[in-house]
């Protein structure tokens, strides 16, 4: 801050400069930018972590009373917080079938603030039909919320360009790349009209009484939501990423086309060894034809890309016991509920998705790997 007026014009949102390092500072700024751009966006904001990020999505567009409605699929993380953390601040979640528009299209009503789905479901590994919700969603006048960590930051999936109207990302994963560094981020499209659903969303379109009367959408056009999250949400909750990190995050950026290919093509190998493999009973992976959702790749993936570095297995016999005696005797691939780091990673869901509402058919004795970027014959010689 140079003069009185320009320290004053900062905090009113009139100039673009920094003034306090939890609204912004010039590392996280170059960050945001970044993932904006590669997501197709008009504007990010980073947060401490991926969960930090979907918070602050969600608290800039629900209030107590009202509700969103999201995928039954989503990550174990993002469940807890939707079933159990938004409901005690007044928030309640209605959870879908995201394959059934129909079902979607009902659990709006006209206190829903958003539809929540993921790229690339956590269960399932389901490739959401973007374009599909987005038309349901919008015929509601309610924005689609879409979390890409799987599509990596719109380098395997730009749901942007299918009708996403906000992108978040957990950036901890294959973004940084090092397992090493905590981050997220929520990318702003600037696309979704908030003036013709002001009616759902007043603390946009409404002065602000928690900001000198401020109206965002008259004040900050089509980056009104992103602007309110930082000015408001970001300024009283805190969830801000620290420059330190996001120079981590930044440094992974710059290796992200070699490591991703890597990553995703040997999910590819991993997948059709083990599909294969008279010991396993099953293999679920997007780049598989046997996948549910495997003619919704052409559309969705960008070509050449990868079908993404995650799968699922399970065996032929024993059950949950064969697979913890697989798990525990395992030498090369640690068991963690990691994702995207360069080791390859098992992890053993343990049914958690059995209660979940919306989910038929939970199997016990099916593992997770995220594939890391060994040579191709390691994890599968020497596991």
């Amino acid at each position: 801050m140079h003069r009185l007026q320009h320290g004053a014009d900062i905090f009113a949102g009139k100039a673009e400069d920094f003034a306090y390092s939890r609204l912004g500072n010039p590392t996280s700024a170059v960050f945001e930018q970044r993932i904006a751009a590669l997501e197709g966006g008009a504007a990010a904001l980073p947060a401490s972590s991926g969960e930090a990020a979907r918070w602050m999505a969600i608290a800039a567009l629900a209030m107590a009373g009202e509700n969103i409605v999201a995928s039954a699929t989503i990550s174990e993380e993002t469940y807890t917080m939707f079933k159990y953390r938004l409901p005690t601040q007044g928030i309640t979640v209605t959870f879908i079938d995201i394959n059934d528009t129909d079902s979607i299209r009902n659990a709006i009503d006209e206190k829903t603030r958003a539809v929540y789905i993921e790229s690339i479901s956590s269960l399932g590994l389901q490739i959401a039909d973007i374009s599909a919700v987005a038309s349901v969603a919008h015929a509601a006048g309610v924005p689609l919320v879409v979390d890409n960590t799987a599509g990596v930051a719109g380098y395997l999936i730009r749901p942007i360009d299918h009708g996403a109207d906000i992108v978040i990302n957990s950036t901890s994963e294959w973004v940084t790349g090092t397992g090493t560094t905590v981050s997220g981020i929520v990318v702003d499209s600037g696309k979704f009209p908030w003036k013709t659903n002001s009616s759902r969303f007043p603390h946009l379109t409404e002065p602000s009484p928690g900001y000198h009367g401020m109206n965002f959408v008259e004040q900050f056009g089509n980056i009104a939501y992103i602007l309110y999250m930082r000015m408001a949400i970001l300024r009283d909750g805190g969830p801000c990423l620290n420059p330190f990190a996001a120079s981590f995050a930044l440094a992974g950026l710059g290796s992200l086309s070699p490591r991703v290919d890597r990553h995703n093509s040997n999910a590819l190998s991993l997948a059709a060894w083990l599909q294969m493999n008279e010991k396993v009973a099953k293999v679920v992976f997007p780049g598989l034809t046997t996948h549910r959702t495997f003619s919704r790749t052409k559309k969705y993936l960008r070509q050449n890309a990868g079908y993404g570095a995650v799968l699922y297995f399970g065996l032929q016999e024993g059950g949950a016991e064969k697979v913890a005696a697989l798990v525990d005797n395992l030498k090369l691939i640690k068991l963690s509920n990691g994702l995207g780091t360069p080791q390859t990673l098992i992890y053993l869901p343990e049914g958690r998705s059995a209660s979940r509402e919306g989910i038929k058919d939970a199997d016990d004795a099916i593992v997770r790997v995220s594939v890391g970027l060994e040579h191709i014959v390691s994890p599968t010689r020497h596991t």
